[in-house]
């Protein structure tokens, strides 16, 4: 994979490979201990727990008003605060849409261990380039000026979005490398070139969409390159704006996409390579092994 700043080997992958070396030479006896993975958070996961719709986190919100380059919004994250730092993503919501129309994403992400900006639009007709500007200045709000800002990894960041927002979060990916994970969900981006995405990039079609058709979304996915982690999820008989009802379809392949490469959690990597449950999806492709 190109070397850029969104994935560079952690630390604690580089102290993992010198444990590796170094149990070369120990004797047999000796323990045996791996380096634990600092951004690791929650326990172990179960294909119930993906599909939960609370996480193992309590969970609190805040209100942003309008301003800052982008419409307001809210913020989720969870309340401990004996886990360090969460990794965080911005969410854009679709054209003439808002944030109340999805904003079942935040409590249910947020509960799994990650701090969640849904985010309002300047206005409902914005473009997505609009909105991938839009996401980028919400995740700088979230990680210098907002009042959650100390629980925030400011290196580990994503976004994501429906529609038109999908489209900002996959423009806003082109535009900021060193972010850690893109998920589009029916996204729609005029260019429909992802050709220099260098972010591991989710893109969600619904079989039944006739907006944002998987044929187009099949053809975008093809144009991300080998060296970028990808996958494309087609939700079965699913219309454009799906989205709106919680889903546990979305969640469970959403949450380990945001484990695997915001965390660099390897736990999760067994729900996706190969997908463990593929009930309610009609089409899968993917880069696995994607850690």
């Amino acid at each position: 994979m190109p070397p850029h700043e969104s994935r560079k080997p952690r630390p604690w992958l580089r102290t993992l490979a010198g444990t590796a070396i170094a149990l070369c030479v120990l004797t047999a006896t000796a323990p045996a201990r791996a380096a634990a993975n600092p951004y690791q958070r929650g326990p172990d996961p179960t294909p119930a727990s993906v599909a939960a719709t609370t996480g193992p986190f309590a969970t609190a919100s805040v209100g942003v008003p309008r301003g800052n380059g982008f419409g307001g919004g809210t913020i989720y994250y969870p309340t401990a605060t004996d886990q360090g730092t969460f990794g965080a993503m911005a969410i854009s919501p679709g054209l003439n849409g808002t944030w109340p129309g999805i904003a079942w994403l935040g409590p249910r992400l947020a509960s799994q261990g990650f701090v969640v900006f849904g985010i309002e639009t300047n206005a409902l007709n914005d473009s997505p380039v609009s909105r991938g500007t839009q996401l980028l200045a919400a995740l700088d709000y979230l990680t210098q000026r907002s009042s959650v800002r100390d629980r925030v990894d400011a290196g580990r960041l994503a976004v994501a979005g429906h529609s038109m927002g999908g489209g900002g979060a996959l423009d806003a990916a082109l535009r900021r490398p060193s972010l850690q994970a893109a998920i589009g969900n029916a996204p729609y981006l005029p260019s429909g070139n992802l050709s220099g995405d260098r972010v591991p990039t989710l893109i969600y079609a619904m079989q039944n969409d006739t907006l944002v058709t998987p044929s187009r979304l099949t053809t975008m996915y093809n144009t991300v390159p080998a060296a970028t982690e990808k996958a494309y999820i087609e939700v079965a008989g699913a219309g454009h704006n799906y989205i709106g009802q919680p889903s546990t379809t979305l969640a469970r392949t959403m949450i380990p996409w945001m484990k695997i490469f915001i965390d660099d959690d390897t736990r999760y990597s067994q729900f996706l390579c190969p997908m463990a449950n593929r009930n309610g999806v009609s089409q899968y492709r993917n880069s696995c092994p994607l850690i």
